[in-house]
This record gives C-alpha cells, structure tokens and sequence, in this order.
C-alpha cells in the first residue's frame, strides 16, 4: 500500500496536471459562462454545458498520466500493478475533487437562484433529479470513464504503437455505427429513448461504471506487457 501511495506522489509531483489545471478550466469556464448569462434576458432560466469542460480534460489527464508517468515508475523499480491502482487513485483523488465543488456550485445555484442571473452552471436538473448525491457519483464516474479512456488509449500506444490504438477508435466507431443503424433499421428509437429514461441519473451511472471497470481491466493486462 506504502509503494501505491508512492506512485500517488510520483503523479503529483506536477500538481498542475492532477489538481489546478482541471480547476482552472471549471471555473474559467463558469466566468464566460456568467458573463454570457448577463447578456440574456433576466427572466428566462438559462441552462449551459460548460461544466463538462474540464471532464474532457480528463482525456488528457489519462494520457499524460501514463505516457510521462509510467517510465519513470519503471525506473523506481515500482510494479505495473502498484503503478496502475496508484494512478487511478490519484485521478479519483481530482475527480471526487471535482464532484464536491460541483455539488457545493449546485447548492450554490438553488441558493441564489442561479446568481441572480436564472443561470445554472453546476446544476442540471435531469442530473439532479435523483438528489445531490447521484448528481456527485455522476460527476465522478464520468470524470474517471474520461480518464480510464485515455490511460487505456495510453496503454495501447506503449504497446503495439500509434497503428493500433488507431485502429481501436475506428473499431469503436464503426460498433458505434453500427448499433445506430441496427435501431434504426428495428426502428427501435423509442424503445431505446424509454429505456435510457428508465435507467436514470443512478441507473445510466451503474452502467458507466461498469462500462470504465471493463475498460480499465483490459488497460491492465495490456500495461503488463507495455513497453516503457
């Protein structure tokens, strides 16, 4: 445990990465956001999408996490494994990090009416519906489904090179594709659309979770046998 701690440390030697770039964009983010609001009418409620713009950054995060961090590691004589759970725990350090400033920003919100503004940033009301604490586990989930993304896509280029993780994309996308076209073809749209609502904010995180676990497992085995 002592050694996973360790490579939590190697991580946040460069505190920038992990902690106060992704809080710089959240609330650089909010600041633009809150001057547009300023410019609408005052009466209309006012919903943005920018508070997802530091989970994008999360994309980033799992890769340098890996790509910078990992031969270093290996150099310390740290174990792939101790490596991989000790990377993971620093991300879901900054990622409850974040869930927490964005449940306080959602109080914040309801508090003062959207900053006196009727404008929402933190809190979405379909993210919210199931109460703080679902909208807090979504956050975070999403953030480490983020991240485990690029750590995997990390992976695989140390592995078999830039050709593989490549084709893994495209791979992605034309399943992707192809699940569209099938509903479509089934004419399933409604079927689908009633589902994901039935699922809800809960549900459809369970499921995200799942989803990063599988996507993480698999970011192991081929860690093991990547090159440094």
């Amino acid at each position: 445990m002592s050694r996973t701690l360790n490579v939590v440390r190697l991580q946040l030697v460069n505190r920038m990465t992990f902690l106060w770039i992704p809080l710089i964009i959240l609330f650089g983010t909010l600041a633009f956001t809150l001057i547009v609001y300023s410019m609408l009418p005052p009466g209309a409620v006012k919903y943005g999408g920018g508070v997802q713009a530091p989970l994008w950054y999360f994309l980033a995060i799992g890769i340098q996490a890996m790509a910078y961090s990992f031969p270093f590691s290996q150099a310390m004589s740290i174990t792939r494994r101790e490596f991989f759970f000790g990377t993971l725990l620093t991300a879901g350090l900054t990622a409850g990090i974040l869930a927490i400033v964005f449940v306080i920003g959602g109080f914040i919100e309801q508090a003062t009416g959207g900053y006196g503004l009727s404008g929402y940033f933190f809190y979405i009301p379909w993210l919210w519906d199931a109460g703080w604490w679902a909208a807090g586990i979504a956050f975070f989930a999403i953030a480490m489904f983020m991240f485990v993304i690029g750590f995997w896509a990390a992976t695989i280029y140390k592995r078999w090179g830039a050709l593989a993780v490549t084709l893994a994309m495209v791979g992605i996308g034309a399943l992707l594709v192809g699940g569209l076209w099938i509903t479509g073809r089934l004419n399933a749209w409604a079927q689908v659309f009633g589902w994901l609502a039935d699922q809800g904010t809960l549900g459809l995180t369970l499921w995200g979770i799942l989803i990063t676990a599988v996507l993480a497992t698999t970011a192991f085995l081929t860690l093991r046998r990547a090159t440094p």
